[in-house]
């Protein structure tokens, strides 16, 4: 059975079906890992195991009669706890939502409950999801997988340690920056980032909105179509006859290239080695659109997430961690007028950035230029925290400000992951590139 803790969640779903793994005992192998791992808390802000165990029976039911709800019926996964679970309480990692119960679960949660998922519990998270570091001294950090004294990434920080700990089959974060793709990268896993409006908001604590996105971190690009599919009730994309022969891809040199740490630039290389070793061809494009792009987030992100959070912010401040804290406010520094002229910057620089690539199949970058910072430094060292979470989220960013999905694969090398970015509404066609790019990097 602890074999069972390092499958994917589609090989999970195979077993089920094949009757070699019973729900029920699958769900109460992982509530037993969970409850016996020395991290248990600083992974998980809550289990659920009245409503896992229930869920697992029925899917057992299903599995025995032969009504499976979906390739994934049975199979548990966590869910990052800014989303809502009926009666259950969803804190989005903030003393500020302290005792905060919801009536109704979130939407994308409702549908992969209907899809026979299992849910296991809320993980841990950077507070309110406005940080790519995962460090919450107020509700818990969860380590990270190849380095105990280091952070795991963030805001998906929970999820990330639950998969990567093998203490949950997938976990579902959100991607507001890169707080699917960072954690999932750090952790050794594949993350997907889903175009802004694919899948519902309903029931998911926000940021900003504009940029806010749900997706899946997990073990394989499969695991990813299988939990796009059942949070959006639409059929898994096929991936079967995945190649990279002949593919087109493009390296954004402007920004994403700069100040690249050792190992990330090495592991980066290498993979474009890799797909090019199998057919596909690689070139190095320039754009310097994307700087006037960039220079646009600070506005646009903290404008949003300030004004979404403001009153409640002030209304008790000191129960926020202070670099948190911080970072809202700046927000208020920008002007309505500066908010709309960021708009209009960024929206040229969108067009400027399709007709950049629309003759590409997918660009690539290293997810993070740089490995997990030490954590013990983030909390001594003001100066170093704003520095490594801006340099952490700066290449995932550009995908949600041009408003493309993306997908991060581990490279082989720790916490080293390789991004693809393709254009909006193309998750298909992306994770197809992905099963592809995930079979030449093995």
């Amino acid at each position: 059975m602890q074999a069972w803790l390092e499958m994917t969640a589609a090989d999970l779903g195979r077993g089920i079906a094949a009757g070699e793994i019973d729900p029920v005992a699958l769900t109460q192998t992982y509530l037993d890992a969970i409850d016996a791992h020395p991290h248990r808390d600083d992974i998980y802000a809550r289990v659920t195991p009245e409503r896992a165990l229930a869920e697992a029976t029925a899917a057992a039911t299903r599995a025995a009669s032969g009504t499976r709800l979906s390739p994934l019926d049975g199979v548990p996964i966590s869910w990052k706890d800014l989303f809502d679970t009926a009666g259950v309480v969803t804190e989005a990692g903030s003393k500020l939502l302290e005792g905060r119960v919801p009536d109704a679960d979130a939407r994308v949660l409702t549908n992969a409950s209907a899809a026979g998922l299992v849910c296991l519990g809320k993980t841990n998270m950077s507070e309110l999801a406005f940080s790519g570091l995962g460090y919450n001294p107020n509700t818990g950090t969860p380590p990270c997988v190849n380095d105990a004294e280091a952070v795991p990434g963030g805001s998906s920080s929970g999820a990330a340690a639950s998969v990567a700990f093998g203490l949950a089959a997938a976990g579902i974060g959100s991607d507001t920056g890169g707080s699917v793709r960072i954690p999932s990268a750090w952790n050794d896993l594949v993350g997907l980032k889903t175009t802004s409006g694919r899948l519902s908001l309903e029931g998911v604590v926000p940021l900003a909105l504009k940029f806010d996105t749900v997706g899946p971190l997990c073990r394989s690009v499969e695991d990813a179509a299988l939990l796009l599919a059942v949070m959006e009730g639409r059929p898994a994309p096929d991936l079967n006859g995945a190649s990279l022969q002949g593919k087109r891809f493009a390296v954004l040199n402007t920004v994403a290239l700069d100040d690249l740490r050792g190992e990330p630039t090495e592991a980066f290389q290498q993979a474009l080695l890799t797909f090019t070793t199998v057919g596909a061809s690689v070139e190095h494009i320039e754009m310097p659109e994307m700087e006037t792009a960039m220079e646009q987030a600070s506005c646009l992100y903290t404008s949003e997430a300030y004004g979404l959070w403001r009153d409640v912010i002030e209304a008790n401040p000191d129960a926020m961690y202070s670099e948190i804290l911080e970072r809202f406010r700046i927000g208020k520094t920008y002007s309505g007028p500066d908010y709309v002229a960021a708009w209009a910057a960024l929206d040229a620089a969108r067009a400027a950035y399709d007709r950049a690539t629309c003759a590409y199949d997918a660009v690539l970058l290293p997810t993070a230029p740089i490995l997990p910072p030490k954590l013990e430094r983030l909390n001594s060292d003001h100066d170093y925290y704003v520095q490594e979470n801006l340099l952490t989220l700066r290449n995932t960013r550009m995908g949600n400000l041009m408003g493309l999905c993306a997908l991060t694969l581990p490279t082989g090398v720790p916490s080293c992951g390789v991004m693809m970015m393709a254009a909006p509404n193309s998750e298909a066609a992306l994770l197809r590139l992905g099963a592809a790019a995930e079979a030449a990097l093995a």
